[in-house]
């Protein structure tokens, strides 16, 4: 719920009050400049102040060039007081962005991994992000976590209770497993009817048939699109806003050859980092309001 009067509204009342007051000291201005700024680092603020909190990390950061996380955000349609559900955060790397910006008026929903596996990575994956979390609770204090584990664990959230859901780079990882129409279904019970689902993927080449394994990471993106509105989205919209040309899609170790993985570490390691990251699709379905 958002608060009557912000720390935000009182800096807006003094700059108000210093632009119609000319007999302020000179430097009165400059002061309630910063103030503002700070004010809206520590309080939420817009999306881009949030790539510059001292809570990302460098690496992070640098990767914000392919990933363009400002853009894709308000492309889904996610604002500061929405109720958004990550799926599988991984490291956290979108974590850094959404959940700052939620933290004041709106709610994010970690929906992660089971810490109870019986797996070790993924005991140790989800301990790491639980760390991460933990190592900065001035950011993540209201970081919501939830368990979304196929086949077993598969009610994250009570039904019709969220906003947004956003899932990067992940229908790849479901489809060896033939989990993809569990994770839909999910999904779709967990938005409030007209809630909106946004997608991003690797990009496979539209004249190579889908793989219904996803060996090499690329899903094609008019098979992901059918196999959303097959859960029953509609899909709304598409952005170009994560594509790259210079993917081509045909690499000795598929989407891992590319940065950040760089699975060949040393070899053609230079033409890899020219290409980038992959070339992705961007998609926004909704779940009918009726």
């Amino acid at each position: 719920m958002k608060q009557p009067l912000t720390l935000l509204a009182l800096v807006a009342t003094l700059l108000l009050q210093t632009a119609c007051e000319p007999n302020k000291p000179a430097g009165a201005t400059e002061d309630a400049s910063a103030l503002a700024t700070e004010a809206e680092s520590s309080s939420g603020g817009s999306l881009e102040s949030m790539l510059t909190g001292e809570h990302r990390s460098e690496k992070n950061a640098a990767r914000d060039i392919w990933r363009h996380p400002v853009e894709t955000l308000e492309f889904f349609g996610v604002k500061e007081d929405s109720t958004v559900m990550e799926i599988w955060p991984g490291g956290g790397w979108y974590t850094e962005v959404i959940a700052p910006y939620l933290r004041d008026n709106g709610t994010y929903i970690a929906a992660g991994w089971d810490p109870e596996s019986e797996i070790e990575f993924i005991r140790n994956g989800v301990a790491g992000y639980q760390e991460k979390l933990d190592a900065n609770p001035d950011v993540y204090d209201k970081v919501q976590m939830a368990v979304l584990m196929p086949p077993a664990k598969m009610e994250p959230v009570s039904a019709g209770s969220v906003d947004v859901i956003v899932t990067f780079r992940n229908i790849h990882n479901w489809m060896p497993r033939k989990q993809q129409g569990n994770m839909l279904q999910t999904m779709y019970n967990a938005l409030k009817p007209g809630g909106v689902l946004g997608v991003v993927e690797h990009r496979g080449n539209a004249d190579v048939p889908q793989d219904p394994q996803a060996k090499t990471g690329y899903v094609n993106e008019q098979y992901a699109i059918d196999m959303i509105e097959a859960a029953g989205f509609v899909l709304v919209d598409k952005s170009e806003v994560n594509a790259n040309s210079a993917d081509t899609k045909d690499h000795p170790e598929g989407v891992w050859t590319l940065p950040p993985t760089l699975r060949l570490k040393e070899q053609d390691q230079d033409k890899y980092l020219g290409i980038g990251e992959s070339d992705r699709f961007t998609l926004r379905f909704v779940k009918p309001a009726s």
